[in-house]
């Protein structure tokens, strides 16, 4: 099974860093949308999204944000995603069009 990593950091109440790393495909994207969900609550004020340590992002992967983002926005939580340019997952996130949807940062 491939592995991906969630952590979560509270940078200031309110506001959550969440870092993605390791692979988000088919076989563990379910975890990892149940793993979100219990990380990002109600209470959140923000989200940002760190992609940076992500080696591998399928289409399931990119599933999980897009419903991350439209739960997000249904609970008027403000979302940024980070993926950094040259990464694994940029070239995803741009392809599937996540960047209509959400902004997307180098850093």
């Amino acid at each position: 099974m491939t592995e991906a990593g969630v952590r979560t950091e509270e940078t200031e109440p309110g506001r959550l860093l969440v870092r993605l790393d390791g692979e988000v495909d088919l076989e563990n994207a379910g975890i990892v949308e149940e793993r979100l969900s219990e990380v990002i609550t109600n209470r959140a004020e923000s989200v940002t999204l760190d992609l940076g340590g992500l080696d591998y992002l399928d289409s399931a992967g990119l599933r999980v944000l897009f419903a991350l983002a439209g739960r997000l926005e249904l609970l008027q939580i403000a979302l940024d995603v980070v993926v950094p340019v040259g990464s694994p997952a940029r070239k995803a996130a741009e392809l599937s069009g996540l960047g209509a949807v959400v902004t997307l940062r180098a850093t």
